[in-house]
């Protein structure tokens, strides 16, 4: 079966950075990973994908070979197949890294190869927080609700009925892993223990409430305290509201990625506030003082006689702050000119008058564009 483009399985484009890569893969590894969807064969083969998309892309000259060639470019460049392989062998490959996303060790494949009751971090968790405008221009505190996977209040996280233990596993005596010798007893190759799953102990008497898990779904709510400044996309990181670790590791963190609502008036550039203002004919002609929205609540801008359409007037100050420096962008005001689509009689006199008594050079743009025009044709 071909296989899927590498930039599709991660959601990124060719021309996103190393760093750009690495996020996707990590939301893609979180979302997809087996512990997070038990069962799921669908997940575990996405999970697969994402680690081999990965791999190519995280390498610039792997990349530049795939980008150029396609897959074919890959031959010989040993790609591992990530099919076949368990998740284990996937954290062993990407170690730190690895560790840092999944909890499996985050001190590289060799400490969690040999320690593998060793403390683990938590997951990571990640959720959404919408803003608006004012928000983002003042920064704000959010109550944000989710569900989390928390330890179980019955058994404490143990996954046993209260009042009992779990046993030692009877296939790798309480290890975790099991040596199997290969060519002969030349060498001893270590894997995890498929009893156990690693954790050297099984549970003979299971809690009821958790049914042995250990973990149950509960509603947590916190406050996430929102820069201003702050753009669409952007995360703020909770510390230590994510899952819980094992083995008596820290918990994860708690990523809550901004939302920006739309504003009825205004639309963001960068630092800078954009609004489109109509305005008349007469109002153009002869200058005026207009009512235009911002941030702040309506206030006055003055058009100058003269005034054409599309022109742009920038009220200092008066965007959103820059998230690093503090420093405010301005609010750009553009003015379009509608044009009345019903006249009274009298009106169309009047126009008819004005359009006879306006001279030439009251329209230079008008005037510029038909002599150059005439000229073009008068030269064919």
């Amino acid at each position: 079966m071909a296989k899927k483009d590498y930039y599709e399985v991660l959601g990124v484009k060719k021309g996103d950075s190393a760093a750009d890569i690495k996020r996707a893969y990590r939301r893609s590894a979180i979302k997809y990973h087996p512990d997070k969807n038990p069962d799921n064969k669908e997940a575990e083969d996405k999970f697969k994908a994402c680690a081999e998309a990965y791999e190519v892309l995280s390498d610039s000259d792997k990349r530049a070979r795939y980008n150029q060639f396609g897959h074919a470019g890959l031959q010989g460049s040993g790609v591992r197949d990530y099919s076949h392989m368990n998740v284990q062998d996937i954290g062993d490959i990407f170690g730190d890294m690895f560790g840092d996303l999944f909890g499996m060790g985050g001190r590289g494949r060799r400490s969690s190869a040999a320690r593998p009751n060793a403390p683990r971090r938590g997951y990571d968790l990640e959720t959404s927080v919408e803003l608006t405008l004012d928000d983002v221009a003042g920064g704000t505190e959010k109550t944000i609700e989710f569900t989390r996977q928390d330890n179980c209040d019955q058994c404490k996280g143990s996954g046993c009925q209260p009042g009992t233990t779990p046993a030692n596993c009877p296939t790798c005596g309480g290890s975790g892993q099991v040596v199997q010798s290969g060519m002969g007893g030349f060498f001893q190759m270590a894997s995890t223990c498929h009893t156990c799953s690693g954790a050297g102990k099984i549970i003979k008497t299971p809690c009821k409430t958790c049914r042995g898990k250990g973990r149950v779904s509960k509603k947590r709510m916190v406050t996430a305290k929102i820069p201003a400044g702050v753009h669409q996309g952007q995360s703020v990181r909770i510390t230590g509201e994510g899952e819980p670790g094992l083995n008596g590791g820290p918990r994860g963190d708690l990523y809550c990625y901004v939302q920006i609502k739309a504003h009825p008036f205004l639309q963001r550039q960068g630092c800078d506030l954009v609004a489109t203002v109509p305005i008349s004919f007469t109002q153009a002609a002869l200058g005026s003082i207009v009512e235009v929205p911002s941030l702040k609540g309506p206030r006055e801008l003055k058009i100058p006689a003269g005034c054409q359409h599309g022109d742009v007037f920038r009220i200092k100050g008066q965007g959103l702050p820059d998230l690093r420096t503090k420093r405010s962008g301005d609010e750009l005001v553009q003015v379009l000119i509608e044009v009345p689509k019903k006249l009274t009689k009298k009106q169309q006199e009047l126009l008819k008058d004005f359009e006879q008594s306006q001279s030439s050079s009251a329209m230079p743009k008008t005037k510029d564009f038909f002599d150059r025009l005439k000229k073009y044709f008068n030269n064919k």
